[in-house]
C-alpha cells in the first residue's frame, strides 16, 4: 500500500457543505447555523496556533488514558508523541483527547464495574468531537476492550495500540513478574513459608517498569486478541512498554490511522465472523485469560453477534495451547516478543485460522502473515506436535449448578483435581470469605469443594476477580496447594489453580449456586464438561421455594444503571441497551 499524499489546503468557505463532511466539519455543534458553527469552531482551535492548512488535513483523534493511578499506562506521553509523529508524516492532523482511565488494582470495587462506563465515554467522545479516525491507546485489563466496544459502536475508522508489557524483575536469582508470581509468593507468605522481610523484598521486584503484566494476564491476552481481530498493525501486540519496538509500533499506528481515512475501513467491517473466529483461536492457543471470553462476548454484541459458549468449547477441543507463558507455561511476554511475537504463533495456527479476514492495513490476515519476517528457532512458541496443553486453555462446563454455563482454565489447573467429587464448603459472599477464611476453627477439610457466591455481575457488583479466592489457612498449613473453587465471579488471567468461574445464572439473580449448602456433594468432570450439585431436583425445588432472594438495587447514579441493565457473563457483562439490535448470527461458528 502506498503512502497517502497530504491533501491540498481546504478552500471551502464557512457554510459550504458536502455529502461526507470530514475534518473540522464533522459533527458540527448545533447552533442552528452550520456555517456559524464551523466559523466558531475554527476560531477557537486557531487560538491554539493552528493554520488553515493544518486544519484542512484529516483529523486523527488520539485517546489519552494517562493517569497517576494507572502505571500500566505510564508510557502514555511517549506513545502519544510517536503516534503523532506517524500521523504528521502521513499528512494528518493529530488531536489528543482524554477519556476515563481504569487500572485493575486501583478501581473499587473492581475495574470490570467501570469497563462499560469507559466504553460509553470513549464512544460518546468519538461521536462528539470531529475526527476522521481514532487511535485507541490502552493497556490495562479493561481499557482495551472498553475502547474497542466504544469504537465499534461509534463505527468510524479506528485502530488500537496497546501500551505494552512491563519488564521482568529478579528475586534471589529467579526471574519474577506481575502478577502470577505475585500470587505464588503471597500464597507462600500466607502459608508462613516466607517471612515479612522476604515478601517485602519480592514486592520491590515484581513490577520493575511501567507497562502491563508481564505474563499472559488479561492485558497481554487482549493485546494478542486485538492483533488477531485485525484491529492493530501487525507486530504491535508483544513489544514491551519501554522498548524502541513499542515506539515504532506507535509511529506505524499513527501512519495507518491516516490511511484509514482514505479507505474508510471501519471496525464493523473488520469485526466479522472470521475475525472473531481468529480471535477465539488465539485466545485458546495462548492459554489466555478467562476474562477474554467476557470481553469478546461484549464486543461481539456491539456489532450484532451472539456469543455461543458451546461453540467455543468445540473449538477448544482442537486448539492446543502453544504458548509457553505463565501461568500456563514458564516464560514471560518479553520472551514471546523475542520469539517473533504473534507472527510466530499465527504461522503455527495457520491451518486453524480464517486467512481472508480483513485487517486495519487493508490487507488480509493471510497476506500479513506472508509478508511477516521469516521464522527462526525459538523456545517460547511450541509447534502443534508438542503443545503445552493438548486442548485449548479454557473448557466450558454445564450442569445443574451452571445451566447457562461456567468455565475453567484447564491449562492452569491441577491435573489431579480435574475429575473430583467432594463436600461443598460455602462462603456466602466476599465479606463472609474475608471474615472466616483464616480462622483456625473453620470446619473445612482437604478435598472439600470451596464455593463463593454473590460475586457475579449484579451480586458484587461488577463481577470482581475474586474467583481464585484464597485457600483457607488451615488447609495451607496441612500442605494443600490447590482446591476446587467455584464461583460466579472472575479471576485474573495471571491466576492459576482449579478454579471454576462465571457460573451462570449468578447467585444474586437466583441461580442454582445460591441453593448450595455446606455439606452437599459437588462433582466436577472437566473431561465430561460437567458441574453437578449432587442434590435431588425435588430438594433443590424446596430450597428455592423457601429462599428469600432479593436482586441487588441502588438508589441512584451509575450503580443503579449498572444493576438495572448489566447482562450475565455469557452475554459479556455489557449493558443490555448497548448491544446492536441487528443480528449477524453467532460467534464463534465451528
Amino acid at each position: 500500500m502506498t503512502d497517502r499524499k497530504p491533501p491540498a489546503p481546504n478552500q471551502v468557505t464557512p457554510g459550504a457543505t458536502d455529502e461526507s463532511p470530514s475534518g473540522m466539519r464533522r459533527g458540527l455543534t448545533s447552533y442552528g447555523d452550520a456555517g456559524f458553527s464551523l466559523f466558531l469552531r475554527k476560531a477557537f482551535i486557531k487560538g491554539a496556533g493552528y493554520t488553515d492548512d493544518a486544519l484542512s488535513r484529516p483529523v486523527i483523534g488520539i485517546t489519552d488514558t494517562a493517569s497517576g493511578y494507572n502505571p500500566c499506562h505510564g508510557n502514555m506521553t511517549q506513545l502519544i508523541e510517536a503516534v503523532q509523529r506517524g500521523i504528521l508524516l502521513a499528512g494528518g492532523l493529530p488531536v489528543r483527547f482524554p477519556t476515563i482511565s481504569v487500572h485493575e488494582s486501583f478501581a473499587f470495587p473492581t475495574s470490570m464495574y467501570l469497563r462499560n462506563l469507559m466504553a460509553i465515554d470513549t464512544e460518546e467522545m468519538i461521536r462528539a468531537q470531529p475526527m476522521d479516525a481514532v487511535v485507541l491507546i490502552g493497556g490495562c485489563d479493561k481499557t482495551v476492550p472498553a475502547q474497542l466496544m466504544g469504537a465499534a459502536s461509534a463505527d468510524i475508522p479506528a485502530i488500537s495500540l496497546v501500551t505494552g508489557s512491563m519488564l521482568t524483575g529478579s528475586h534471589r536469582g529467579q526471574t519474577v513478574g506481575a502478577c502470577t508470581d505475585c500470587r505464588r509468593y503471597w500464597a507462600r507468605y500466607r502459608a508462613e513459608e516466607i517471612d515479612d522481610q522476604e515478601i517485602a523484598a519480592v514486592n520491590d521486584q515484581l513490577v520493575p517498569s511501567v507497562g502491563t503484566c508481564s505474563v499472559m494476564g488479561t492485558a497481554s491476552t487482549m493485546a494478542c486478541v486485538v492483533e488477531a481481530l485485525g484491529m492493530s498493525v501487525p507486530g504491535a501486540a508483544t513489544p514491551p512498554a519501554v522498548t524502541a519496538d513499542r515506539m515504532r509500533a506507535a509511529e506505524l499506528t499513527g501512519l495507518q490511522a491516516v490511511r484509514l481515512t482514505a479507505s474508510r475501513l471501519t471496525p464493523r467491517q473488520i469485526l466479522t465472523e472470521d475475525a472473531f473466529h481468529n480471535a477465539f483461536r488465539v485466545l485458546l492457543s495462548i492459554g489466555g485469560s478467562t476474562n477474554g471470553i467476557v470481553h469478546l462476548a461484549a464486543l461481539a454484541g456491539r456489532v450484532g453477534f451472539r456469543f455461543d459458549l458451546d461453540a467455543l468449547d468445540r473449538m477448544s477441543r482442537d486448539t492446543p495451547v502453544l504458548l509457553d507463558l505463565k501461568p500456563s507455561g514458564e516464560h514471560y511476554m518479553e520472551h514471546f516478543h523475542a520469539a517473533g511475537g504473534m507472527a510466530t504463533l499465527l504461522r503455527e495456527l495457520r491451518p486453524l485460522l480464517r486467512l481472508n479476514a480483513l485487517t486495519v492495513t487493508g490487507r488480509t490476515l493471510g497476506e500479513e502473515l506472508d509478508a511477516a519476517a521469516p521464522s527462526f528457532p525459538q523456545q517460547t512458541v511450541r509447534n502443534r506436535d508438542t503443545p503445552i496443553y493438548p486442548e485449548g486453555g479454557i473448557a466450558v462446563l454445564r450442569g445443574n449448578l451452571a445451566p447457562d454455563g461456567a468455565i475453567i482454565k484447564q491449562s492452569a489447573a491441577s491435573a489431579a483435581l480435574m475429575e473430583h467429587e467432594g463436600r461443598a464448603f460455602v462462603f456466602e459472599d466476599a465479606a463472609d470469605l474475608a471474615a472466616r477464611v483464616d480462622r483456625d476453627d473453620l470446619d473445612v477439610h482437604p478435598g472439600d469443594v470451596l464455593v463463593l457466591r454473590n460475586i457475579g455481575p449484579k451480586g458484587a457488583p461488577g463481577m470482581p476477580e475474586a474467583g481464585a479466592f484464597p485457600i483457607p489457612r488451615k488447609l495451607l498449613r496441612q500442605g494443600v496447594k490447590d482446591a476446587v473453587r467455584i464461583s460466579d465471579g472472575r479471576m485474573s488471567g495471571t491466576a492459576f489453580g482449579t478454579v471454576v468461574l462465571h457460573v451462570t445464572p449468578e447467585s444474586a439473580v437466583g441461580g442454582p449456586l445460591s441453593l448450595a449448602r455446606t455439606g452437599d456433594r459437588i462433582r466436577l468432570s472437566v473431561a465430561k464438561r460437567s458441574l453437578e450439585l449432587l442434590v435431588s431436583a425435588e430438594e433443590l425445588a424446596q430450597r428455592a421455594a423457601g429462599r428469600r432472594q432479593t436482586v441487588p438495587t441502588a438508589p441512584r447514579g451509575y450503580r443503579q444503571l449498572f444493576l438495572k441493565t448489566v447482562t450475565q457473563a455469557d452475554q459479556g457483562v455489557d449493558f443490555d441497551f448497548l448491544a446492536d439490535p441487528q443480528s449477524r448470527g453467532a460467534v464463534p461458528r465451528v
